[in-house]
């Protein structure tokens, strides 16, 4: 498996990472229970499939692969649409319901948008990954991530103009 320092320094990057990872996984599930759930099997593979060459540096991209892939199947199996549930079925705290309302406001614009266009803005803008991660992550070049995140974004501005005079 992993040296003692290799194994130090990727547990540090999981735990740097956790937060943005069940984020990442709720914007995609629109539950936060399921969220968590996915994120720590993500990690356990992780965990199992890793052998002790890989570099730290790298951990990072493969976890939110993992998480991406594992999203992917579970709304494959379920039939699931892209967007939140509403679902406030266990407790939040008051905080928790304000990132939830904020959540449902930003994806009902994402929405709009094309599933390959919002997708990229929410990696990019919700979850604070590079062009270069997002290029990773979905296997497809970094110009087709900046150029599919420019669109979507010039589609948002009209909708917000559109908006606005009427």
């Amino acid at each position: 498996m992993f040296k003692k320092s290799k194994r130090n320094t990727i547990s540090k990057i999981i735990e740097d990472n956790l937060d943005y990872l069940v984020r990442f996984a709720y914007f995609r599930l629109g539950n936060r229970v399921e969220a968590e759930d996915l994120v720590y099997d993500a990690i356990l593979k992780f965990l199992e499939k890793s052998t002790g060459n890989i570099k730290p540096e790298s951990v990072r991209l493969y976890l939110f692969r993992i998480v991406h892939n594992l999203c992917l199947d579970k709304m494959r199996t379920e039939k699931r649409e892209l967007s939140l549930s509403g679902n406030l079925d266990v407790e939040y705290s008051p905080e928790d319901v304000l990132d939830l309302e904020e959540a449902d406001r930003i994806n009902v614009c994402l929405d709009s948008l094309p599933q390959r266009e919002s997708e990229i803005i929410r990696m990019n803008v919700v979850d604070n990954l590079s062009f270069v991660e997002i290029s990773n992550i979905l296997s497809i070049p970094q110009s087709t991530a900046k150029s599919r995140y420019k669109s979507g974004m010039d589609k948002l501005r009209k909708l917000f103009i559109n908006n606005k005079m009427s």
